[in-house]
C-alpha cells in the first residue's frame, strides 16, 4: 500500500534555504521549454535550478562532516540535475549499468541516433535490437531497455502515483521490471524524484569515493560505508552527489 506523503511548495531558484522537504513534487528542478529540443540529442532544452533543499543540505553537511566541509566549496555552485521524464531517467539509468559515466553517455548518445533523436517508448519498442546492440548495449541491457518500453506504454506503471509513495514503495514497484533492481530505482529516487535521503550502497563509484575519502584507499565493506553515511542524515542523496564528484569531475545525471 503507498504511503501518503505531504507535498510542500519548490521556489524555482537557483538556490534556496528553504526549509527541509521529504518529497518535493515534480518538477523540482528542471523547466522544460516546450517544443524545442536539442539538435544533437533531442533532449528537451531546460532551465536548470537547484532542488530548493540544496543550499540548506550543503550547509549543514559541511557543519556535521570534515571531509564535505573541504569537498563541497570545491565544487562551486554546481548541484544535482535531472532531465525529469521517468523513461529517460530509467533508460539512462540501465545504459549505465556497471559502466563507467563516460562510456554511459557515449552509448546513449549513439542509441539516440538509433531509435531517431528523441527517446521515448514507442521509438524505443520501433527500433531493430539489432540496431540497439549497434548503439553499444548488450543483449541483456537490450532486453531491459525494450521491456522498460513495454510498461510504459502499456500503462503496467503507476507513475501518476509515485510522488505519494515513500522510497521503498517506489523501488518495489521499479524492480518488478526487468533489469532494475534496488541500484537502479535508487538512481530513480535520485535523479528523477530527487529524493534528499537516498543512499545507493550498491553504487560502486560511491563506495569507491568513500573509501579514498575516508579510508585512504583502504577496501570499504557496505556497513562501514553505512556508518559513514550515518552522519550525512537526512542529505544523503546530497552527499551521495559530492562523493561522485570527487572520483570523476563529470557531473552524474540520468
Amino acid at each position: 500500500m503507498a504511503t501518503s506523503v505531504k507535498k510542500p511548495a519548490v521556489k524555482k531558484v537557483v538556490a534556496s534555504k528553504a526549509a527541509a522537504t521529504k518529497n518535493p513534487p515534480l518538477p523540482a528542478i528542471i523547466k522544460a521549454a516546450e517544443g524545442k529540443l536539442k539538435p544533437d540529442t533531442g533532449e528537451p532544452n531546460l532551465t536548470v535550478i537547484a532542488p530548493d533543499y540544496w543550499d540548506q543540505a550543503c550547509q549543514e553537511l559541511m557543519k556535521q562532516d570534515r571531509i564535505l566541509k573541504k569537498l563541497i566549496p570545491s565544487y562551486g555552485t554546481g548541484f544535482l540535475v535531472t532531465r525529469g521524464d521517468p523513461f529517460t531517467t530509467l533508460a539512462r539509468a540501465i545504459v549505465g549499468q556497471q559502466i563507467s559515466v563516460s562510456a554511459a553517455q557515449a552509448v546513449w548518445d549513439r542509441m539516440v541516433i538509433a531509435v531517431g533523436k528523441k527517446v521515448n517508448p514507442s521509438r524505443v519498442l520501433a527500433a531493430t535490437p539489432e540496431s540497439l546492440r549497434a548503439a553499444g548495449l548488450s543483449g541483456r541491457k537490450v532486453e531491459y531497455i525494450r521491456d522498460l518500453a513495454d510498461h510504459f506504454a502499456s500503462g503496467r506503471l503507476h507513475a501518476n502515483q509515485w510522488q505519494d509513495m515513500d522510497d521503498e514503495s517506489v523501488i518495489r514497484e521499479l524492480s518488478a521490471i526487468r533489469g532494475i533492481g534496488r541500484w537502479t530505482a535508487e538512481m530513480f529516487l535520485i535523479f528523477n524524484m530527487i529524493r534528499p535521503d537516498i543512499l545507493p550502497l550498491d553504487d560502486i563509484g560511491l563506495i569507491k569515493a568513500i573509501s579514498l575519502n575516508y579510508f585512504s584507499g583502504e577496501p570499504v565493506s557496505r556497513h562501514e560505508a553505512r556508518e559513514v553515511a550515518a552522519n550525512w542524515a537526512p542529505w544523503r542523496t546530497v552527499a551521495t552527489w559530492y562523493m561522485w564528484r570527487s572520483i570523476d569531475p563529470i557531473p552524474v545525471e540520468y
